[in-house]
């Protein structure tokens, strides 16, 4: 007959046989890792997806947040009827008052008295200003005749920027009306902004004075004379494409004065009827003056 011990031996050996079919268990009978023999899997896979799309959140916030600070910031130099001219509040904006509706041919040349102008005698054919990009220089003269439609001009040194500053400069103006861009050779700064009587010269593409300008007279109604004018063109009129080319030398003894003298005004832009191509619709944020309509 076994006796005590031997019954407690048989027991145990028992329990280690039975545990060796079915794993150690902690107090709440769960099996426990340590004793399963099974190592924990690490989901570098999942781990890997989401530090990308992560990174991805960081870059995209980088680069957006800051250009919608800056629209943001831009928007508070729109013109109201409280505030007619916000470029008052844009450091380094340059104003003066010139006389409209002064216009030369063609073959004729205006005696500037900045660079690049802003205001004063121009050709009677406006410069296509329906978010043009001109990849070389561009005639003054009809530049300027942009600007008294309510266009802005960036002008910028093409010796002084890269490429990428250019394609930043180009993004400002594209697919935007009543805003041209050309390169200036010569300008004494890398880049300036033009509207009717108004110039800002700038160092920096980056510079948030460039949207600041523009939102303040971009189709500000109360800064140019001839509200309600167009800004596109015909290629019989005036061609992008094949636009007249910029005149680095200076002007001759014959060149019409800042004065106009000798010109008649031009009474139908005085009165803001220029017409408008056929079929071409006015932009929602044009505000003509009362009782001017322009003729389709």
């Amino acid at each position: 007959m076994p006796s005590g011990s031997d019954k407690k031996s048989g027991k145990s050996a028992k329990a280690i046989k039975a545990a060796s079919k079915t794993g150690t268990r902690n107090k709440g009978g769960v099996p426990s890792s340590v004793g399963s023999g099974k190592r924990r899997q690490i989901p570098w896979l999942t781990i890997a997806a989401t530090v990308v799309v992560v990174a991805l959140i960081g870059a995209l916030a980088w680069n957006l947040v800051p250009k919608y600070q800056d629209r943001a910031e831009a928007q508070k130099f729109a013109p109201t009827e409280q505030n007619q001219d916000p470029s008052t509040g844009i450091d380094g904006v340059v104003k003066q008052d010139y006389p409209a509706a002064l216009h030369v041919t063609g073959a004729q040349r205006v005696a500037y008295d900045q660079s690049p102008p802003f205001g004063g005698p121009h050709d009677q054919v406006w410069a296509n200003c329906m978010g043009t990009v001109y990849p070389d220089g561009l005639r003054a003269e009809n530049a300027v005749h942009s600007l008294e439609h309510g266009a802005v001009w960036i002008a910028y040194n093409p010796d002084e920027l890269s490429e990428d500053q250019i394609a930043t400069l180009s993004a400002k103006v594209e697919n935007q009306q009543y805003m041209l861009m050309s390169a200036y050779p010569g300008l004494d700064s890398p880049i300036s902004l033009q509207s009717w009587g108004h110039q800002l010269k700038l160092d920096s593409v980056d510079d948030p004075r460039i949207d600041q300008f523009i939102s303040a007279l971009r189709l500000n109604r109360y800064a140019y004379p001839e509200v309600g004018a167009s800004c596109s063109t015909t290629p019989e009129t005036f061609d992008p494409d094949n636009p007249p080319p910029f005149d680095p030398s200076a002007p001759g003894a014959d060149a019409v004065p800042m004065s106009g003298e000798g010109i008649a005004p031009d009474t139908s832009e005085i009165t803001g009827t220029d017409q408008l191509p056929s079929g071409l619709q006015l932009p929602s944020d044009v505000q003509l003056p009362s009782g001017t309509v322009p003729t389709p």
